[in-house]
């Protein structure tokens, strides 16, 4: 499943995640699923017909990202895996931030983020930063009902289980 909320240059694109680390770090072995948030740069792209022609539209690089996450073997609810990656360089994150505000309401973490994207990310500009605060609320209920899928099972895309080489079930 994938979400794609779009503005003048960025979106914030949401989808489910099942993941399993080759290379996990300690405390962190085994399978990991829930759903993952981007704010990625949007470019329009030039029109291939007419003036009625369905428009190109390009979803490029992450800006930042967020990992709603937990544990398949652990406690529904417990977001015992959920972090963010501040910082993305290219197409490849930074190393996993875990933040305790984050774990304990990672919602109202999630939606304070977002309504100060301009505030942490230089690629934002003011137009966007305005479009995306009114959107927050909105974006905040699809994570949440996704969220929900996750956790009843409804979105599980499992592939080969824990694999040596890893496994990623995702948009994202």
């Amino acid at each position: 499943m994938l979400y794609l909320f779009g503005f003048e240059r960025i979106g914030v694109a949401v989808s489910d995640l099942y993941f399993v680390d080759p290379r996990p770090a300690e405390g962190q072995e085994g399978a990991e699923r829930g759903v993952r948030l981007e704010v990625r740069r949007l470019e329009p792209g030039e029109l291939k017909g007419s003036v009625y022609s369905a428009r190109p539209i390009n979803v490029d690089r992450p800006l930042w990202r967020v990992d709603l996450l937990e544990s398949v073997s652990g406690q529904p609810g417990s977001f015992d895996r959920t972090h963010h990656h501040p910082r993305v360089k290219g197409w490849e994150p930074g190393g996993r931030v875990f933040d305790e505000g984050l774990t304990a309401e990672p919602l109202k973490w999630l939606g304070e983020r977002l309504g100060d994207l301009d505030g942490h990310l230089a690629e934002v500009g003011a137009a966007d930063a305005a479009s995306l605060r009114e959107c927050v609320p909105e974006i905040l209920d699809t994570v949440g009902r996704l969220l929900a899928r996750v956790r009843s099972g409804e979105t599980e895309r499992a592939a080969g289980g824990d694999s040596p080489t890893g496994v990623r079930a995702s948009w994202l």
